[in-house]
């Protein structure tokens, strides 16, 4: 069906509200937006849905939210009647249509006969990993877009072990939502008569204490915070997002007395009216949290996303400028910290092991083999991560300690299976206070790592393309670079590509190739004669191409420089 009879067939349903069908009419003359709307459905991918709200096949929206948790409840039909009794649970974040999509999602479950589990407000997306594990259920729902722009909202699943759906289920989800039409194949009924018969269930503050007590259990050396607590003051953000109760509450709860919390972004609005993106990653979403630093004479800021599993610092280097720390940063430091906090406490376990993805800083690594700590690569992704701990579970191989990613995901003990910010927070806080009871700031660690570790520096690009012609602009790029392979980045020689879709490495010099341990995702990594890594993939949830680039100098500014020389060359071979 074309994108035209498509619309056509949108604008004839009776389904529609009446402020549905005037969305659709407003672009009645705009031939690229309609298209944009439904040239095709959402992509269900292993993290479920992400997209731009409004009407139409390729938007958020009610219908969507419905085909999808259709097929879902198909998928856990299939797997009989004590998985449908298990349940699913529901948590959503603070964007526009989050508690309306949640609510219609725990209808169309529970119309299908599976229990549904449904936050009263909104939650950590970690909260939820964490309810899926604690109440046994078979799967969970979270309405969010994560780090995204206000025009997104997501549809992300999780299975039984409270991590992102596996492959094989999400493969099958996708399948039953192409064969389900979203007006006429959709099971739905009425909310309060679910509530009433016992099908739908809200979860409270009751649930909230069972996860901050497993949260509080993974602080490794608390005590360090009771000799400063009297006079350390911390700046927390949510971004006007969920983390806005909880995180306050667990570093109270640390030992802090005195948090100061962003007064204007404490508001929960979908808008994030107070920032540009509501992205930890950004110093400029900092801005009133520096201000607010400022006033008070405080060292460290904290920011969590709007579904408050990223988490993002800004701090005052040796000068007392406030700078902002990498992902990378942030990582290996705490890496260092619970490796020394678990070593002073007697608490290292037997055979651990630090998780991170392939496009995360080899400093990491550097980290692991000083102290004698196993470090694992994942594909990118929490879900790979979870699926790495899993394994340990079953060989008992390995005891991990710490997995995280670049882009500011964290996560430490074994409640649940996507990165947190909530214990992220309450880590980060733990390790200010251990380096101030040495007279030391989060900056001056951070110096001093890099003389004890080597001189690493690392940049993330992202490159956005956006529309139709945004994905068949990516998908040619990869194919052209796979056709055509780079033989010098930035002037240096490429010695090696590994190629994480084959599940190759290509030898250039001699052009052996080498199987890997890792195959089946759409990365190129450039290993580069100076010792850089140089790595291009497409984003698998939002419309832009990803660029890392990974240097080591012997001084730290040599690595800088190298990291600059290739971000320009990266904006010419990605165009």
């Amino acid at each position: 069906m074309s994108y035209m009879s498509e619309y056509s067939r949108w604008l004839s349903r009776l389904e529609l509200t009446r402020e549905e069908r005037a969305e659709l009419r407003a672009i009645q003359n705009d031939a690229a937006e309609i298209e944009s709307r439904f040239y095709a459905p959402l992509s269900f991918g292993t993290a479920g849905l992400r997209g731009v709200l409004g009407v139409g096949l390729y938007r958020m929206n009610r219908f969507t939210v419905g085909q999808a948790t259709q097929g879902l409840a198909n998928l856990i039909i299939a797997n009989g009647k004590k998985a449908m009794d298990r349940g699913v649970a529901i948590a959503y974040d603070s964007r526009h249509y989050s508690p309306e999509f949640a609510k219609e999602a725990a209808c169309i479950l529970a119309a299908n006969g599976i229990k549904a589990m449904l936050f009263d407000e909104l939650r950590p997306t970690p909260e939820l990993s964490f309810a899926i594990r604690h109440y046994g259920c078979i799967a969970g729902i979270n309405i969010t877009a994560s780090h995204n722009p206000k025009e997104y909202n997501g549809y992300k699943v999780y299975w039984e072990d409270g991590a992102q759906l596996p492959p094989a289920e999400a493969d099958v989800v996708a399948k039953e939502m192409a064969a389900t039409d979203m007006f006429e194949g959709v099971r739905i009924g009425d909310f309060d008569a679910f509530i009433e018969y016992g099908m739908i269930t809200m979860l409270d503050k009751v649930t909230d204490e069972a996860y901050l007590k497993e949260v509080l259990a993974v602080a490794v050396n608390p005590d360090c915070v009771k000799q400063v607590a009297h006079d350390f003051k911390l700046v927390y953000t949510p971004f006007h997002g969920a983390g806005y109760r909880l995180v306050p509450e667990i570093l109270k709860r640390l030992g802090y007395q005195d948090i100061l919390c962003v007064p204007e972004q404490m508001e929960i609005d979908g808008d994030f009216p107070t920032v540009v993106s509501p992205n930890p990653e950004n110093k400029e979403g900092f801005s009133l949290a520096i201000e607010l630093a400022k006033k008070n004479d405080v060292d460290l800021i904290i920011g969590t996303d709007p579904d408050a599993d990223r988490t993002g610092i800004v701090l005052r280097d040796s000068k007392g400028e406030y700078v902002t720390l990498s992902g990378n940063q942030v990582g290996v430091l705490l890496i260092d910290y619970v490796i020394t906090a678990k070593n002073l406490t007697g608490t290292m376990p037997k055979n651990p092991a630090v998780l991170k993805s392939i496009v995360t800083t080899e400093m990491a690594r550097a980290v692991c083999e000083a102290n004698k700590v196993a470090c694992f690569d994942t594909f990118t992704g929490f879900k790979f991560l979870a699926e790495k701990i899993k394994e340990f579970e079953k060989t008992g191989s390995h005891q991990y300690i710490f997995a995280f990613e670049e882009s500011y995901g964290y996560l430490c003990g074994d409640y649940a299976r996507d990165k947190d910010a909530v214990t992220a927070s309450m880590l980060i806080a733990e390790m200010a206070a251990y380096y101030r009871t040495q007279g030391k700031t989060l900056f001056d660690a951070m110096e001093e790592m890099y003389k004890k570790y080597g001189a690493f520096a690392e940049q993330t690009i992202s490159i956005t393309m956006p529309g139709v012609s945004g994905l068949q602009r990516m998908d040619a790029l990869m194919k052209e670079l796979r056709k055509s392979p780079l033989a010098k980045v930035g002037g240096d020689a490429v010695v090696a590509v590994r190629d994480y879709q084959s599940g190759e490495r290509l030898s250039v010099a001699d052009g052996k190739k080498e199987k890997m341990e890792l195959s089946g995702s759409n990365v190129l990594y450039y290993e580069l004669a100076d010792g850089t890594h140089f790595i291009i993939r497409p984003s698998g949830t939002e419309p832009k191409v990803k660029v890392y680039i990974m240097a080591r100098g012997k001084a730290r500014k040599d690595a800088l420089a190298k990291v600059e020389k290739l971000a320009a060359a990266a904006k010419e071979i990605v165009k």
